[in-house]
């Protein structure tokens, strides 16, 4: 990817531009991490760099961004500009192109991601401070933090996520305009509130990012029923840790640390994890998935709304309420229909590994057989050695599901409606109910053959 954004700059040098790498991919290098793209800044109009190279896509011409298409990679290409007024809190009214590098950094977010980087001539133009703010880990606003954020509300989220990322802090007035301007945040789009949010939860710094979002006043913006969560005391005989909110973060934490054993462990897949976590290669690959994230996070925020001091502290019916706020939360942040599905499942179902060892043989097979099940499996997990480190449950449903086949888990049917409609039954929603119950028949080892499911129906349901 170097190489080819190299050939990309040094070609826009020939034809007479300045131009330079910039942004993240300067911060990376300076901090001593492999860039995974390269932008680069120019002088060029989009109308020269188009010119000046056969394969282009203009995906903001107005903004003066043009992709370079080398081979398979895109370069990003942006030219030289300032910005007007952000009348809309996201894009500036008007732009100006300019033949000044530096006036173009000074629009930038982040002392950090203001460097310009020369490979040609291996030169750093530092013209806001970036690099010593690097040096010594602080996320500081080019310019002023207030004017900098309301022109971008979203940049108050990418302060923290930078700030969990790198382990810096926040400059005290970069923090202080946050804190100030935390109500706004709801001006910009959903979506891209939720991408930056999926970001901090799933790239292996939630437990640092999400108590920084708490802190800044960003939380309670955003998931007000977890900020709930706060304060809210648990039985010390399953919760020795602390309060539910302690309890979501050491979660958390647990699930960036198994984060960084796979990465750490990359390329060996049949190598135990240091966590002790057990998983499929889909899962592996893509851990923490933004469904069990969401999982980690949500888990228990019904516990707020269902808190009760009796013979001892109880939370009667909190999945129930977890999955309903789940539901509204996802739909909140707009994530797909499969993706509130599936973090509702997980909240729905995280304390039924309890009754495991006192299921029916069906219930439990149901139970291991669902989509996602190693979200399930991770989630238990994750919740024992955030409390009380008891993973006998977690041991029993992993042994149960190396144990049984696909075919024990998922038998083929023994008889279908057609064969309900032979033995004389009536067509109706009967018919459903009827082939459940002679499917966890099966499940259950009492009903191995087709015969012996036709005649074990006319013996139990009435014609």
């Amino acid at each position: 990817m170097k190489q080819s954004a190299t050939q990309t700059l040094k070609r826009l040098r020939e034809a007479g531009f300045s131009a330079y790498f910039v942004g993240g991919c300067v911060r990376d290098q300076v901090m001593g991490i492999e860039p995974k793209d390269y932008d680069i800044a120019t002088s060029a109009t989009p109308d020269q760099v188009m010119q000046l190279f056969p394969r282009t896509v203009s995906v903001g011409a107005r903004f003066g961004v043009v992709l370079v298409m080398v081979g398979e990679r895109q370069i990003e290409v942006a030219t030289f500009r300032s910005d007007g007024a952000y009348a809309d809190g996201r894009h500036p009214a008007e732009v100006t192109f300019t033949l000044d590098p530096r006036l173009d950094v000074l629009r930038r977010d982040f002392t950090m991601n203001g460097l310009l980087y020369d490979p040609l001539n291996q030169a750093l133009l530092d013209y806001v401070g970036g690099q010593k703010d690097i040096e010594v880990g602080l996320v500081r606003t080019i310019g002023n933090p207030g004017e900098r954020f309301r022109e971008d509300k979203l940049r108050m989220m990418r302060a923290v996520r930078f700030a969990a990322r790198f382990g810096f802090q926040l400059e005290t007035e970069t923090r202080a305009a946050i804190v100030s301007l935390a109500d706004q945040i709801w001006q910009v789009s959903r979506e891209r509130i939720r991408d930056e949010l999926t970001k901090i939860l799933t790239e292996g710094y939630a437990s640092e990012g999400v108590p920084l979002l708490e802190e800044c006043g960003l939380l309670r913006q955003l998931l007000p029923e977890v900020s709930d969560l706060r304060g809210v005391e648990q039985p010390p005989e399953f919760h020795p840790e602390g309060d539910v909110w302690v309890h979501t973060l050491l979660m958390l934490k647990l699930m960036d640390e198994t984060r960084r054993d796979i990465v750490k462990n990359e390329g060996a897949p049949d190598q135990k994890l240091q966590s002790g976590s057990v998983m499929n290669e889909a899962l592996r690959k893509d851990y923490p998935t933004l469904t069990l994230a969401l999982g980690v996070l949500l888990h228990d925020v019904g516990k707020p709304l269902t808190f009760e001091r009796k013979d001892r502290i109880r939370f009667n019916s909190h999945c129930e309420v977890g999955a309903r706020l789940t539901a509204r939360i996802c739909e909140r942040f707009r994530f797909t229909t499969r993706q509130t599905e599936r973090a509702v499942q997980l909240v729905q179902d995280h304390l039924k590994f309890k009754d495991l060892p006192r299921m029916r043989e069906s219930t439990v097979k149901r139970f291991l057989r669902q989509e996602g099940f190693e979200e399930h499996l991770e989630l238990h997990r994750l919740d024992c050695l955030g409390s009380h480190r008891d993973l006998e449950l977690w041991r029993f449903a992993k042994d149960r599901l190396q144990q049984l086949s696909p075919e024990e888990i998922r038998p083929p049917a023994l008889i279908s409606g057609d064969d309900l409609i032979e033995l004389g039954f009536r067509p109706g929603p009967a018919f459903k109910e009827m082939l459940k119950a002679v499917e966890d028949a099966q499940l259950d080892n009492t009903l191995r053959s087709r015969e012996e499911a036709l005649k074990w129906v006319e013996a139990t349901f009435k014609k």
